[in-house]
C-alpha cells in the first residue's frame, strides 16, 4: 500500500511541484519584497523560514484528502477489500506516502532558503529535534486529511482542504511577531496550535529559547494525531463497508 501511494505520488507531478514551489515563492516574496519592512530583532530570512518550512509540510500533507478521496469515489477500495490485508493498511499507505512526500518538498524548501541566506546555528542535537517535531506534524496533519478525504463527496471537495492549511500560518507567528498584531489576533495567535510548532523549530533552529513552546506542540499534535487516527479508521470502516 505504501509502495501504490508513492507511486501514486510520483505521477501526480502537478501537485508535487505545487506543494514545493509555492512555499519557494513565498520565501522569496516575503524575504526579498516585504523582509526590509518587518523588523524581527534577526535577519528576517532567519525569523520566516521555519513558518516557510511548516507551510510546505502542511500544505503538502494536505493532499493527502485528495488522494484518499479518489480511492474511496474510484471504488478502488472494494477491490483492496477482497484481499488478505489489514483494512487500516490503505489509509496507512497514504499517510507514510506523504510522510516521504512532504520531508522530501521540505528539503528542497531548505536549501533553497540556505542559498538565500539562511544561516541556523542549530547543531546535531537540535536538527534531531525539530526534524522530530515536523515528523509529528506531517503525521498529525496526514491522518487529518485523511479523515477530511473520507468525508468529502468528492475530489474537487477534498482539495479545498489545502486552503484551510494555507490559511492558519498567516495567523500565527510565520510571519510577523505576535505582539505587533491588533488584540483579538494576536490572542488567537498564541493560542492556536500552528504557533507553537513554528517557535520550536525557531527556537531548535536559530539557538533561541523555546520554553513551553515544544510541549505545547508536542500536545496539539499528538492530541491530533490521535484523534484523526480514530476518527479516520471509524470513517473508513463505516464507508467502506456501505460500499460492500
Amino acid at each position: 500500500m505504501i509502495g501504490r501511494s508513492l507511486r501514486h505520488a510520483t505521477r501526480a507531478l502537478d501537485s508535487l511541484l505545487l506543494g514545493v514551489l509555492l512555499p519557494v515563492f513565498l520565501l522569496l516574496l516575503f524575504v526579498h519584497v516585504f523582509g526590509g519592512a518587518i523588523a524581527t530583532g534577526t535577519a528576517y530570512v532567519n525569523y520566516v523560514v521555519p513558518g516557510i518550512v511548516l507551510l510546505c509540510a502542511g500544505y503538502g500533507a494536505a493532499g493527502t484528502a485528495v488522494s484518499v478521496a479518489s480511492d474511496m469515489v474510484t471504488g478502488v477500495i472494494d477491490r483492496f477489500r477482497s484481499l488478505p490485508i489489514l483494512s487500516s493498511a490503505v489509509l496507512t499507505g497514504h499517510v507514510v506516502a506523504s510522510l516521504a512526500r512532504n520531508l522530501f518538498s521540505t528539503l528542497l524548501v531548505v536549501c533553497v532558503a540556505l542559498a538565500s541566506g539562511f544561516r541556523p546555528s542549530a547543531g546535531p542535537l537540535e536538527w534531531l529535534a525539530a526534524f522530530g517535531v515536523l515528523t509529528l506534524f506531517i503525521i498529525a496533519m496526514s491522518w487529518l486529511s485523511v479523515c477530511f478525504g473520507l468525508v468529502a463527496g468528492s475530489v474537487e471537495g477534498a482539495s479545498s482542504f489545502g486552503f484551510f492549511i494555507l490559511f492558519l500560518p498567516y495567523l500565527s507567528s510565520a510571519f510577523v511577531p505576535v505582539d505587533t498584531m491588533p488584540g483579538a489576533l494576536r490572542l488567537f495567535a498564541e493560542h492556536q496550535p500552528i504557533t507553537p510548532v513554528i517557535e520550536t523549530l525557531r527556537g531548535l533552529l536559530l539557538g533561541g529559547a523555546v520554553g513551553d513552546s515544544a510541549w505545547l506542540a508536542i500536545a496539539w499534535f499528538t492530541g491530533l494525531l490521535v484523534l484523526s487516527y480514530a476518527t479516520a479508521t471509524a470513517l473508513f470502516n463505516r464507508r467502506a463497508g456501505a460500499s460492500s
